[in-house]
C-alpha cells in the first residue's frame, strides 16, 4: 500500500527500503544553553533563530515550480493592480468600482495564501492549488461570521448584490405527491439530480475511501430526510425514491466508482519521471496530465469498533459529515436559492476540494498521534465553517420552523442516541470495568495474603 506523500504536520512518514533517510536534527531550544536572549543583543544567524521550511519533500519530477518566486509574484501582482486601478478604459467614470475592488482585494488574499500559508498534505498537482483551496475555505469563513451578525433579511439583499435575480421567494416544492410504485412515476423522478446524487456520492467515497462509512452515511442521511420533511418540503419523497432511486442506484453507482477509483489508485504503480527526462511528444503531454493525479494514495481503515477513540471519532465524523450535507438544503431554503443555482453549485464544489486534504488530516491525526501532533489546517478550517453554519442557520431559523418534530421522530431518535451510547459502553466500558476488578482484586488479595 502506497501512502500519500505529505509535508504537514499531519501527514505520515514511511519506512522505504529504497529511501535513505538521514538521522533527524536536534530540534532548536529556545535561548542558548537554556539562558534567554534579549531581542536586542540576539544572533540571527544561530540556529535557534532559523524557521525550518513547512514542506520538508517537494516534486522533485518538476523541480522548476517549486523555486521561490514570492518578490517576482509580488511585482506582477502589483503591476497588475495599478493597471487596472489606474487605467481609464478599464475604469470607466461613472462606474460602479466597489464590485471591482472586492473582486482586487479577494485575488490578492489569494494570491497570498498561494505563496505564504502552510503546505498542506497534498503536493499535486501543486502545493500552492491546496494554498488557494484554503484561502477559499477561509474567506467562506469570514464571510459566515459577517452573516452571523446579520438578521435573515439583510442577507437576502445582500445576496441580490452579487445577484440581482435574487431575492424572490421560491416556492415549496414536494416529490411525494404520487407516490405509486409504477414504472411511469420511477422514470419521471430521473432527472439531472440523479446525476448530481451519483458525483456526489462518488466524490464522499474519494473523501472517506471505505465502503461501510458510505453505506452508514447514505442510510443515515435518508433517515435525516424522513427526520427533517416537516421543515423542508423537498426532503418530503417516495419510499421508493428513498430508497430505490437515491439508496441503491444513484448512491450506489457513485460509491462504487469512487471506491473502484480508491482501489485502482492504491495499486498503481508509481514512478515519477521529470519532464525533461521524458522523451516523445506523446510521452511529454502524458506526464503533464499526471500532474493533475495523485502522487501516491493511502487507503483509509477507520476501524470504528478497534477502541473507544475510534468510535468516537467515526461516530464525530458522520455527524459532521450529515451536517455539511444539509446545511446547503437550509441555506438555499433560507436565502430563496434555486438548486441549480452556482452559488449551491460552487458550495459544493468547494466544501468536496476542502474535504479531501481535511479528512486526510484527520486520519492521519487519529491514526498517527505521534507524528501529528495537532490537528491540520484544512481539517480545522473546515470543522469551523460547517459549525458557524450550523450557527447561522439555527438564527435565521427562529420563528420559521414553528412545527415541532413528530412523535415517531422523536421517539426514533431517541432509540438511535440511546444505541449509539449502549454500543461503546458494552463493547468498550464493560471489558474495561472487568479488567479494571480483577486488577484491584488480586491486589487486595495480595495484601490479605
Amino acid at each position: 500500500m502506497l501512502s500519500e506523500t505529505t509535508d504537514s504536520p499531519t501527514s505520515p512518514l514511511q519506512d522505504d527500503d529504497d529511501v535513505v533517510i538521514s538521522p533527524p536534527e536536534a530540534e532548536p531550544q529556545p535561548g542558548i544553553n537554556g539562558n534567554t536572549v534579549r531581542w536586542y543583543d540576539a544572533d540571527r544567524t544561530e540556529p535557534y533563530t532559523r524557521i525550518a521550511p513547512f514542506q520538508e519533500r517537494h516534486d522533485t519530477s518538476v523541480e522548476f515550480f517549486y523555486k521561490p518566486i514570492t518578490l517576482t509574484a509580488l511585482t506582477i501582482g502589483l503591476a497588475a493592480l495599478a493597471y487596472i486601478a489606474m487605467t481609464q478604459d478599464v475604469l470607466e467614470e461613472g462606474r460602479d468600482k466597489r464590485r471591482i475592488g472586492a473582486y482586487a482585494a479577494l485575488v490578492s488574499f489569494l494570491m497570498f495564501s498561494m505563496i505564504q500559508f502552510r503546505d498542506g498534505p497534498f503536493i499535486r498537482p501543486h502545493p500552492a492549488f491546496w494554498r488557494a483551496v484554503l484561502g477559499v475555505n477561509l474567506l467562506y469563513e469570514l464571510a459566515l461570521v459577517f452573516l452571523l451578525f446579520q438578521d435573515l433579511d439583510s442577507a437576502r439583499s445582500m445576496m441580490t448584490v452579487l445577484d440581482p435575480s435574487l431575492g424572490v421567494p421560491l416556492p415549496e416544492k414536494s416529490y411525494a405527491e404520487n407516490c405509486a410504485a409504477t414504472v411511469d412515476n420511477i422514470w419521471n423522478a430521473i432527472d439531472i439530480f440523479c446525476v448530481a446524487h451519483a458525483l456526489g456520492w462518488f466524490g464522499k467515497a474519494m473523501i472517506l475511501r471505505d465502503y461501510w462509512f458510505c453505506w452508514i452515511l447514505s442510510i443515515a442521511f435518508e433517515l435525516a430526510e424522513y427526520s427533517l420533511q416537516h421543515q423542508l418540503a423537498n426532503f418530503a419523497e417516495c419510499w421508493w425514491d428513498h430508497w430505490i432511486l437515491d439508496v441503491l442506484v444513484c448512491n450506489w453507482i457513485g460509491t462504487y466508482l469512487g471506491m473502484k477509483t480508491c482501489q485502482y489508485l492504491e495499486v498503481k504503480p508509481y514512478e515519477w519521471r521529470g519532464l525533461r527526462q521524458t522523451r516523445g511528444l506523446r510521452s511529454k503531454a502524458r506526464r503533464v496530465l499526471s500532474q493533475f493525479s495523485p502522487h501516491d494514495w493511502t487507503s483509509f481503515k477507520w476501524e470504528g469498533t478497534a477502541s473507544f477513540y475510534h468510535y468516537t471519532t467515526v461516530v464525530l465524523l458522520l455527524a459532521v459529515f450529515l451536517a455539511a450535507e444539509l446545511n446547503p438544503f437550509y441555506l438555499k431554503s433560507l436565502l430563496w436559492l434555486e438548486p441549480d443555482h452556482p452559488f449551491v453549485i460552487l458550495r459544493l464544489a468547494g466544501v468536496f476540494l476542502c474535504a479531501l486534504p481535511a479528512v486526510r488530516e484527520l486520519y492521519q491525526y487519529v491514526n498517527d498521534p505521534k507524528r501529528a501532533k495537532r490537528m491540520g489546517q484544512h481539517c480545522w478550517l473546515l470543522l469551523a465553517t460547517i459549525l458557524t453554519e450550523l450557527l447561522v442557520i439555527t438564527k435565521w431559523s427562529r420563528g420559521l420552523f414553528e412545527e415541532p418534530f413528530p412523535r415517531h421522530v422523536r421517539w426514533a431518535w431517541a432509540v438511535g442516541g440511546i444505541l449509539l451510547l449502549l454500543y461503546p459502553t458494552i463493547r468498550f466500558g464493560v471489558p474495561s470495568a472487568r479488567r479494571y476488578l480483577r486488577k484491584h482484586s488480586r491486589k487486595w488479595k495480595a495484601k490479605r495474603a
